[in-house]
């Protein structure tokens, strides 16, 4: 696998406790969701560590030889796991991300939190794109593909926010479904869904008149 440097969003005045967490992203191969956890630096000094998806499909492992740090990747681009091996400066001190070999693509991101956040979020927006345009002669292509890609990158954006997307139960763990006209929102904690319409531009505006969304499940 390939490594590229990417931007930090951490400023040099970080804490310092901050600084000695790691956070690995990626995007599951099997439901297609973005998976992300973070484990302290002294503990991937010490032992190897595991990135596992709640729907329990994909897992991410790291292990030290010593020399270099090697991360097997399950692939959320080609649904394949890669091997990439890593010198432990750019595993437990730089933003990293490592990309897809086949497709060239990023399928993975180590660093702090809101960088590896940040760009997870941009490439599942970028993946969804490349899909719909690989499907868009099937009979389930998207009913606008220009209407969608601008859906999701704002539902993206509404995510983002503070408590951007929660459920009424309490949850803010919930998994998205692209459907040809639209996109729902499942809670991973009480089940409930949200059904949002992505067909139309009046959907689209309807879309973004909202800075929240609350998926109707109950406590």
């Amino acid at each position: 696998m390939e490594m590229k440097r990417i931007r930090s969003n951490d400023t040099r005045k970080v804490h310092r406790m901050s600084e000695e967490m790691r956070t690995f992203g990626y995007l599951c191969p099997a439901c297609g969701q973005t998976v992300m956890g973070t484990r302290s630096v002294f503990a991937l000094e010490a032992s190897n560590a595991e990135i596992e998806c709640s729907c329990g499909g994909s897992v991410l492992r790291t292990n030290y030889d010593g020399q270099n740090y090697h991360i097997l990747v399950p692939c959320g681009v080609c649904g394949q796991t890669h091997e990439a091996v890593c010198p432990p400066e750019r595993m437990l001190h730089a933003a990293t991300a490592l990309s897809c070999p086949d497709s060239k693509q990023f399928c993975c991101f180590i660093g702090d939190e809101g960088t590896v956040e940040h760009h997870l979020r941009e490439a599942s927006i970028a993946i969804s794109k490349e899909k719909a345009q690989e499907n868009s002669g099937e009979a389930e292509a998207f009913t606008d593909n220009v209407i969608m890609y601008e859906f999701l990158s704002e539902l993206k954006d509404i995510a983002a926010r503070p408590n951007g997307i929660t459920c009424g139960c309490g949850s803010h763990d919930y998994s998205m479904e692209i459907r040809r006209d639209a996109v729902e929102l499942t809670c991973r904690d009480c089940g409930a869904r949200l059904r949002l319409s992505a067909a139309t531009d009046r959907d689209l505006d309807d879309l973004c008149c909202h800075m929240k969304l609350v998926i109707p499940g109950g406590k």
